[in-house]
């Protein structure tokens, strides 16, 4: 099942994809694809509907962020061996853990701003795993029954402001629209084999990343399982989980986005992004 939200900014309502392509209208079902929606309840709810009962969306509205009431948008750093060598640096013996504000988030298609002062704005493909039952202290086995589903995100980073301004990550990762999430949340079972997914990113035509969620070195379970030791993990949280090489800083010489460029990235079965890039 792939689950989605339509509409203008501040507006969108919730939906679903059908097996034609078509967005089926879900809010005379639940209000949004948050909460109680994501749960497994919610989830079997859902996926016992009958999608030809549902009004057809007509048109090709904007697509907001796939989830909605995310309360923390967790990131793992150097999560990919070839990522982590072609940046210098070597894979940690524990999960790298990183914050990215919320108010960062933004629609799949939405443009992103290239922050006043930037000169490093970069690019990141990742898999991000949509918790739906809340986790704490839950075990490797037991970790998939607290996820709702994976998604697409471009993890955008400024790299001056995350490594050169002294300090964490957080303000090199958090600048506004630096998250784009979505189109859709797929269900587990529709995804299968979450750890051997195809990814790809472009700019401007040119591919730069082309990697695999088979070589991330920590895993879902792993992951949901690992962070759920240190915070409780809530409904509607994400957990962004790495990208492969191909990044901007990783070229020779290194590349980053200016305004008026176009990034498009996707992911097997999770679909694709497309962003503007634009001056803030």
């Amino acid at each position: 099942m792939k689950l989605l939200r339509y509409g203008p900014v501040g507006q969108e309502k919730p939906g679903l994809l059908d097996a034609e392509g078509r967005i089926r209208d879900l809010s005379g079902v639940v209000p949004d694809i948050a909460g109680e929606a994501l749960t497994p309840a919610g989830i079997a709810r859902l996926k016992g509907l009958d999608p030809a009962t549902l009004p057809v969306v007509s048109g090709n509205p904007r697509y907001g962020a796939c989830v909605a009431g995310t309360g923390k948008f967790i990131c793992i750093g150097l999560n990919y061996s070839d990522h982590a060598a072609e940046t210098g640096a070597t894979v940690p013996p524990e999960p790298i853990i990183f914050m990215k504000a919320t108010s960062a988030i933004v629609g799949p298609n939405d443009d992103v701003e290239i922050p006043r002062g930037s000169e490093k704005t970069d690019w990141e493909v990742e898999l991000g795993i949509v918790i739906g039952k809340p986790a704490k202290y839950v075990s490797e086995a037991d970790a998939m029954s607290h996820v709702a589903g994976f998604c697409v995100i471009n993890d955008v980073s400024e790299r001056a402001f995350q490594t050169e301004r002294h300090g964490q990550w957080t303000k090199g990762k958090s600048c506004d629209t630096f998250g784009p999430t979505g189109p859709w949340l797929v269900t587990p079972d529709e995804v299968g084999d979450y750890d051997n997914l195809h990814m790809w990113l472009e700019v401007d035509g040119h591919r730069y990343q082309n990697g695999s969620t088979k070589t991330m070195v920590y895993k879902t379970p792993f992951l949901v399982s690992y962070l759920s030791q240190f915070m409780g993990l809530r409904t509607g949280d994400i957990i962004s989980t790495g990208t492969p090489p191909g990044v901007g800083m990783g070229q020779k010489p290194p590349k980053y986005l200016k305004a008026g460029q176009t990034i498009r990235l996707g992911i097997e079965k999770l679909g694709e992004q497309a962003q503007k890039t634009v001056q803030a």
